[in-house]
């Protein structure tokens, strides 16, 4: 039954892998050009975004007001969600080529793009540049406590959990204690960088 679902859960893996790729290719033909780094929009398409924009009178004119009020509610978590992305960025440098586990690329997880769209004043801009940052960062940091966790405790737990990372269900189950020391040795092996595990 456990290779069943593996089989399951690797088939739904490559399927959203799948299921992605297309969105982004889709999204790119209509909208825009990657070349490199940079995004590229057609001519036509920039000139438009800027009629867009709402401009910043009108755009805090037509703010609520609990919206104004959450400003230095939102803003205060920028100070825990910088401090997290530097210690885990030292943690993984200290504790990763120990455990000879591989390094979780940050610029995978922080993107930060959307202040280039001309549709955006300035204000908003700023907004998408804090939430790319603070959602890229706790995405970062939960793959580099799903590495750890794979490393020191691949087990399931009892109870039913919600929004697992997408090792998790790679994990043993809970009980399963055939073979663990072999298994938990498999876990760690996989997750060597690329040349230690050819070695």
């Amino acid at each position: 039954m456990a290779n069943r679902i593996r089989e399951l859960l690797n088939q739904m893996a490559v399927l959203e892998n799948e299921l992605q790729t297309a969105l982004q290719e889709e999204e790119s033909q209509v909208l825009f050009k990657i070349r490199g780094k940079r995004v590229e929009f057609e001519r036509a398409v920039r000139e438009k975004h800027r009629q867009m924009r709402t401009s910043l009178v009108k755009w805090l004119g037509e703010s609520q007001i609990r919206a104004i009020l959450s400003v230095p509610f939102i803003y205060s978590v920028a100070i825990p969600i910088a401090l997290l992305d530097l210690w885990i960025t030292l943690y993984q440098a200290v504790c990763f080529p120990l455990y000879r586990v591989a390094k979780v690329k940050r610029s995978d997880y922080i993107v930060i793009d959307r202040h280039r769209l001309g549709y955006l004043n300035s204000i908003e801009k700023f907004n998408c540049v804090y939430c790319g940052y603070g959602n890229g960062v706790i995405a970062y940091a939960r793959e580099v406590a799903a590495r750890t966790e794979q490393y020191w405790c691949p087990i399931k737990h009892a109870r039913r959990v919600l929004g697992t990372h997408s090792r998790y269900a790679q994990f043993l189950a809970y009980g399963d204690a055939v073979d663990y020391q072999a298994k938990l040795n498999e876990f760690r092996r996989s997750l060597a960088p690329k040349e230690t595990k050819a070695s």
